[in-house]
């Protein structure tokens, strides 16, 4: 099976996957930024995310493999590889695997290392929508709300609803194997993975993700990484920034 993507514009391939929870369209204004300085940009769905299958079997291999069965099936090489969050342990690891088919990876705000689960409200409260009661956006708010209390943090999770029929919503991600398999997006990069080519890792100024004790993981992983800290900016740095964002990607590619 065959990852959905949105594919904007021509020219030299440049790859994006989203975060945990998210999906492509999170990134279709930038997306299209990019495909304005001459890139072709792939936004991807990764599997039990947006338009993608779903499957029951979700860890970072075979994430990895998906990408690998979508370049081979759109004939990409050479391409920048962009991933935020579990996107970007993603691109981690597929340019680790697969070095001869990246020429540059920007991981945005994500170390290499481990991290313990921290979704469990969020999970929690997208499994609890009842979406036999539920006949709006609104409603769903309401009650995520009582788990989630950030409205910043709902409108993005909410992103996920969509109508099946008219007075019929559901959610796009696969809940059932997120919540189940939800330790797999903690997991570190293997200690021998090691990709030797550019690369920039982006952190917000206000994000915890990547500390001053992750610099030397990534210098040992990625030795010509170079790190770069966004303003004014937290984990969705890309939403949160977008113009420094996209200036600091467009110096490096």
């Amino acid at each position: 099976m065959l990852l959905h993507s949105n594919i904007l514009g021509e020219g030299k391939p440049f790859v994006i996957l989203h975060g945990f929870l998210g999906m492509s369209d999170n990134w279709k204004t930038l997306g299209t930024q990019f495909s304005e300085q001459g890139f072709q940009v792939h936004l991807v769905d990764q599997r039990n995310h947006g338009h993608s299958f779903h499957d029951d079997e979700f860890n970072y291999e075979v994430l990895v493999e998906d990408l690998k069965n979508y370049c081979d099936a759109h004939k990409l090489n050479n391409i920048v590889l962009l991933g935020h969050s579990m996107g970007g342990k993603t691109a981690m690891l597929f340019a680790t695997q697969y070095p001869e088919l990246v020429s540059k990876l920007i991981v945005a705000d994500i170390s290499p290392r481990f991290y313990p689960v921290h979704h469990d409200a969020i999970l929690e409260g997208l499994s609890a929508l009842d979406f036999n009661d539920i006949k709006s956006r609104g409603q769903a708010d309401k009650q995520l709300s009582n788990y989630v209390h950030d409205l910043g943090t709902r409108q993005f999770l909410l992103k996920n609803l969509y109508w099946v029929e008219k007075g019929k919503l559901a959610l796009r991600i696969n809940i059932d194997v997120l919540k189940n398999d939800v330790a797999e997006v903690g997991e570190p990069l293997p200690s021998y993975a090691a990709f030797n080519k550019d690369t920039l890792f982006l952190r917000g100024d206000r994000s915890e993700y990547i500390g001053v004790g992750d610099e030397a993981i990534i210098a040992n992983h990625f030795p010509k990484a170079k790190i770069k800290t966004i303003s004014n900016a937290g984990h969705w740095l890309h939403a949160e920034n977008p113009k420094e964002f996209f200036e600091a990607v467009e110096q490096f590619v």
